[in-house]
């Protein structure tokens, strides 16, 4: 028996720029910026596609020898986007995965086969990157945010900058699609880092290593750009094959079987938010979000 063809939903989307992500070549160096800073740089397709340009416009290019990822503005990034002029959850982009359209599945299935490209996929792809990459992060690195700076190889961050992933608490949710938690932090920091989602510090989330060096905002710039310059000076084959031993490490230790697992959970997640709330992420807003946030930090 054939299953019935959806037709895809239709949404008004307005994009504020048509430059989400910006790209700049200097000293062999790549810097690749997050550019939606007037919504703290929160993903959309739009962005995530860019960003995927990006990186492999940097890994073509046989004169750029270190990737650096950052983001303008005040943040980092915010997350994934769940509520600007600019989601665009019901848009179709030209697959990068052997996987088929999402716009025209029913119910789970939509959501399911776009986060399999979009948030998993593209992580991993990047993550596979053969050239150092290196996280540039202030202030706020949230949710889905976590998911582009763990897949680079190493992070610097200004001592304003925390981590967060609250999805479980507002969501019930457990974590991120690329669900590295328990490989970034030691398995009972992880478990309160997903069960409170609260903020984690720039110096505390050091002090466990999943960031490498942290630094005044000032500085940020300059502490990345001289790592980024030192990487860019060595030899190209021994840093990816640098690369490639510590990723197989990490494979020996059952990363990606892990994410795998965990992204199951994950939609089983969202089906029980759309069968109890009719929303795959139980109706929780950008500024509900936002709050939240606020509340945590405690700000008024």
């Amino acid at each position: 028996m054939s299953e019935d063809i959806v037709e895809p939903k239709q949404v008004d989307i307005v994009y504020e720029t048509d430059e989400p992500v910006t790209y700049e070549v200097i000293d062999r160096v790549a810097w690749i910026m997050l550019n939606r800073p007037g919504f703290n740089n929160s993903q959309n397709g739009q962005m995530t596609y860019a960003l995927d340009d990006a990186f492999n416009r940097a890994t073509q290019d046989d004169d750029v020898r270190c990737i650096v990822l950052g983001g303008n503005g005040k943040h980092f990034s915010a997350g994934h986007d769940i509520g600007t002029p600019g989601r665009d959850v019901h848009k179709e982009f030209d697959k990068r995965l052997m996987l088929a359209p999402h716009t025209n599945k029913p119910a789970a299935e939509l959501l399911y086969t776009r986060e399999q490209e979009q948030y998993l996929g593209m992580c991993k792809r990047w993550r596979e990157i053969p050239k150092p990459t290196i996280a540039m992060v202030q202030g706020a690195c949230v949710a889905g945010a976590l998911m582009l700076a763990w897949t680079c190889d190493l992070i610097v961050a200004s001592e304003d900058a925390f981590f967060q992933d609250p999805v479980n608490p507002l969501m019930g949710i457990p974590g991120v699609e690329y669900f590295a938690h328990a490989f970034e932090l030691p398995p009972r920091v992880a478990k309160e880092f997903l069960l409170l989602g609260e903020r984690m510090n720039a110096q505390r989330a050091y002090s466990f290593g999943m960031v490498n060096k942290v630094v005044p905002r000032d500085e940020l710039r300059e502490a990345t750009a001289a790592w980024a310059n030192k990487l860019a000076g060595q030899g190209r084959l021994g840093n990816w094959l640098t690369k490639q031993s510590i990723n197989h490490v990490e494979e020996l230790r059952g990363k990606t079987s892990a994410m795998t697992a965990a992204f199951h959970m994950h939609h089983f997640a969202h089906a029980q938010n759309d069968l109890v709330y009719g929303n795959s992420i139980a109706g929780v807003s950008g500024k509900d979000a936002a709050a939240a946030n606020k509340k945590d930090a405690g700000e008024a």
